[in-house]
């Protein structure tokens, strides 16, 4: 038999295998979720679909699977993909503001989920629905006031995502939101926004995360469904090539800059709308979403963010511009969702390989702040 190298480990006073996690890589994040590793893969439509939630979790991080876009029947057989692939903990994130949340959150329930994520804030009785049926509670925030809030409602975790994030994102930079986040309430705290390797790990832990949140990186590889030639897209791009738009939803949202973007924000009110309302009935068609449930969701959005009429209904539209992009493989007449850190990443690793780098290069770089930086 082989003997495996192994380095001090001052932490217990004795040795630690070599490839081993450093003792700070187990956190409170890792406890609750039931995980290997403090790293969690968002939930992004389109994206985080079966396969990648499985792979994430087969690897040790958190996979989180994106029901934003799917139906209830889709939901439920996602679910059960995701559970014939992988016996490890996973989550789910769904909306808040869909007309059978309530129905969706009892789905979770009984198939043992082991986390119900949420883009937005659930309402309070929501999050104790969730909670009173075994499951652990992780909003998304972009505020101070956001954490406070849901903290106070009884979540157990958070993803504060900065300025740098994709998607729906706030103005905020990830430096400044996650001390704020660490400060307002003793929950788990997760990171999100700028983050792809083993230096942004530490550097979390450091401003008092529990752990890290990322969605470009686990988009960019080899186990996300999004297209290739879209894949090798997003590689040619700079911490420069993104834009922060409200012209997709009427929400801030940072996304490739590109020629759909550029035509969204010199096109006139009323072309920006045709165009919306064209794309919105073909969404319609292809998910089979009943116009009852659009309008409802269309007019929750408006309450929620002030959003005049024109705006919701180009939120309708959103879906389609990102399908066209991400899975139909034509970013030249799509919208491509990134955070800016996609200037920073060259390759397409698996799950398995990208979260062994970062662990691996996050517990180097802490064995060495134990020795005084040598």
């Amino acid at each position: 038999m082989t003997q495996q190298a192994s380095t001090a480990d001052p932490a217990s006073g004795g040795t630690r295998p070599e490839g081993a996690r450093h003792p700070a890589l187990r956190t409170r994040a890792t406890e609750l979720f039931g995980v290997e590793y403090p790293i969690v893969q968002t939930g992004m439509g389109y994206v985080s679909d079966a396969g990648l939630t499985a792979a994430t979790a087969n690897a040790g991080g958190l996979g989180i699977l994106s029901a934003g876009l799917l139906s209830y029947e889709e939901l439920a057989q996602a679910i059960d993909t995701v559970q014939s692939l992988t016996d490890r903990p996973f989550g789910v994130n769904i909306r808040a503001d869909q007309p059978d949340v309530v129905k969706r959150v009892d789905l979770l329930i009984r198939r043992k989920v082991k986390v119900a994520s949420f883009a937005l804030a659930p309402r309070e009785d929501l999050i104790k629905r969730c909670k009173d049926g075994g499951l652990v509670v992780m909003p998304s925030t972009g505020a101070r006031r956001h954490v406070e809030k849901v903290a106070a409602w009884g979540a157990d975790a958070v993803i504060v995502q900065g300025g740098e994030g994709g998607g729906h994102t706030g103005q905020i930079p990830t430096s400044l939101l996650l001390p704020q986040a660490r400060d307002a309430a003793d929950i788990v705290v997760l990171g999100a926004g700028g983050f792809f390797d083993g230096r942004g790990l530490v550097a979390a832990l450091a401003y008092g995360a529990d752990g890290i949140a990322m969605g470009t990186r686990f988009l960019l590889t080899s186990d996300s469904p999004v297209a290739q030639a879209v894949k090798e897209e997003y590689l040619t791009k700079s911490v420069d090539d993104t834009v922060l738009t409200r012209q997709i939803d009427g929400v801030p949202q940072r996304v490739v800059r590109g020629r759909t973007i550029d035509q969204l924000e010199r096109g006139s009110a009323l072309g920006r709308l045709l165009r919306a309302v064209r794309n919105a009935v073909a969404f319609q068609k292809m998910s089979g979403t009943p116009w009852s449930d659009i309008v409802r969701e269309g007019l929750a959005m408006k309450k929620r963010h002030d959003l005049s009429w024109s705006q919701v209904v180009m939120a309708a539209n959103a879906p389609m511009l990102y399908r066209t992009a991400l899975l139909d493989g034509r970013p030249d007449i799509g919208v491509m969702a990134t955070g800016q850190v996609v200037g920073l990443i060259d390759d397409l690793p698996s799950c398995r390989e990208l979260i062994s780098r970062i662990v691996a290069e996050a517990t180097e770089i802490l064995e060495r702040l134990e020795h005084g930086g040598r």
